[in-house]
């Protein structure tokens, strides 16, 4: 008990959480006095031409653009300076730019993290008014009508607009695009632009060199492929979820595309609650040569769902051993409203676990590949492990069902998944077999021991 001449915190607390508690206080305390040093030390006047725009353009007008997934375009200085309190608040609080990742030993290629400073600059433009500083002309827009790598080589279009109805239940529709190319090519990198942002939930791309997705369509050209695509694809060509880029392989990497193939869109649809159509597109880039090394996909997930209503700390976990060394290039996780925290660890032979990914308020709106900095060396006998928490209380926000109700895994937008994939090329090339061999090892095993097909309609 206090003698009243101390300052007891937490007096009913254990000793140890009073003494964590008094840690996490000091570090905010910390943190506030870094900040506001960092605002002392800037310049006397903080203007638009000099110090915001660049930070827009950096890290901002990727999305806060006409026809993209913000609300508003911060292209000009009066779509900026009409708005300097609330882009002073959010970046302060770290909610803009939309960043998931914490920082951890693990660095991320074009991570959007503001520091300190930057940080700062907002709140003073602000507190001084907003001056624009020098004439400034507007941020320009990417050219090629919004394709974010330039021009494709091959851009795949839907045949005719797709009508979705106004209600109903998520739809799942693969659209089979046939490419007409004269000999092999290798895609080096996909964008895909959704015609319609109100509809699209997330898309895949595959491609089908059999011919299967050609006849499944029919002359319609597209089909229903709820969950799966309804046939065994050539290879795989990447996707797009909201808060997604354009897709580029790492170095040296390709994916093979016959002579003749198709391509293979499945895109999810959620209706918007009034009837309305898509024409979403693909562009696809060709590397010069053939690619040097193959690019393996490590994934991590589980159909073992099934949340209680009320949970607030339900996990779901999977892994798989490395059979070689590889180099990890990237983790790509994915899950729907009710997920909450992810985690993605490397436990390696003798040392200490390594964690590649960690994001602590998951949003579904702000799925991302997070590209590591630097490729990771990952020792054969390294166990991958990830984790997903999920909160299935009134208390969470996202949270679709009000009151809460049983969730399951499934492909719906009210249904929840469990997906970690990581991208991997073997340090030997010669060792390729042999990942193919496990990888698909697992795959099989997550799918019972047979490839599904085509859902019955």
């Amino acid at each position: 008990m206090s003698n009243g001449t101390d300052l007891e915190l937490v007096p009913s607390l254990p000793t140890w959480r009073a003494k964590w508690l008094r840690v996490k206080i000091l570090a905010i305390f910390l943190r506030a006095l870094v900040l506001a040093q960092a605002v002392a030390g800037l310049r006397a006047e903080v203007t638009f031409s000099r110090d915001i725009r660049p930070l827009l353009e950096r890290h901002c007008v990727a999305c806060h653009r006409p026809g993209e997934v913000a609300p508003f375009s911060l292209l000009r200085y009066e779509d900026a300076a009409g708005r300097s309190r609330m882009l002073a608040e959010v970046v302060r609080g770290r909610r803009m730019p939309p960043w998931k990742a914490v920082p951890a030993a693990v660095r991320f290629h074009g991570a959007r993290r503001l520091t300190d400073r930057e940080i700062g600059l907002f709140s003073a433009w602000d507190r001084a008014g907003a001056p624009k500083g020098g004439e400034t002309n507007p941020i320009p827009e990417p050219g090629d009508a919004g394709w974010r790598l330039g021009p494709p080589d091959l851009t795949l279009k839907l045949p005719r607009p797709f009508p979705v109805p106004g209600g109903g239940p998520d739809l799942y529709q693969c659209f089979a695009l046939p490419t007409d190319l004269p000999g092999d090519r290798y895609v080096r990198a996909a964008d895909f632009r959704p015609g319609n942002r109100r509809l699209v939930h997330h898309a895949l791309f595959f491609a089908d060199s059999s011919g299967a997705s050609r006849r499944l369509a029919g002359g319609a050209g597209n089909y229903p492929c709820f969950g799966l695509p309804g046939f065994l694809p050539s290879a795989g060509l990447g996707g797009w979820s909201p808060g997604n880029s354009a897709y580029e392989m790492p170095p040296g990497t390709g994916t093979r595309l016959g002579r003749g193939a198709m391509v293979v869109l499945q895109i999810h649809y959620h209706p918007s609650g009034r009837a309305e159509e898509d024409a979403s597109e693909l562009g696809l880039y060709f590397a010069a040569s053939s690619p040097r090394q193959r690019l393996f996909d490590v994934a991590l997930g589980s159909r073992e769902i099934d949340i209680p209503p009320g949970a607030v700390n339900h996990r779901v976990t999977d892994h798989f051993t490395l059979p070689v060394d590889v180099w990890a290039w990237e983790a790509i996780p994915h899950a729907h409203y009710v997920a909450r925290a992810v985690r993605a660890v490397a436990e390696m032979p003798g040392r200490r676990p390594l964690v590649l990914l960690e994001i602590r308020d998951w949003d579904f709106n702000w799925q991302e590949r997070y590209r590591f900095a630097e490729p990771l060396r990952l020792p054969a006998g390294t166990r991958l492990r990830m984790e997903w928490t999920y909160d299935n209380s009134a208390a969470n926000a996202r949270n679709p069902n009000s009151p809460p109700k049983r969730v399951l895994w499934g492909p719906g937008t009210a249904d929840e998944m469990a997906g970690l994939h990581v991208q991997v090329t073997p340090v030997q090339e010669a060792d390729a077999a042999e990942l193919a061999e496990a990888l698909w090892g697992k795959f099989m095993r997550t799918v019972g021991g047979g490839f599904p097909g085509r859902a019955p309609e």
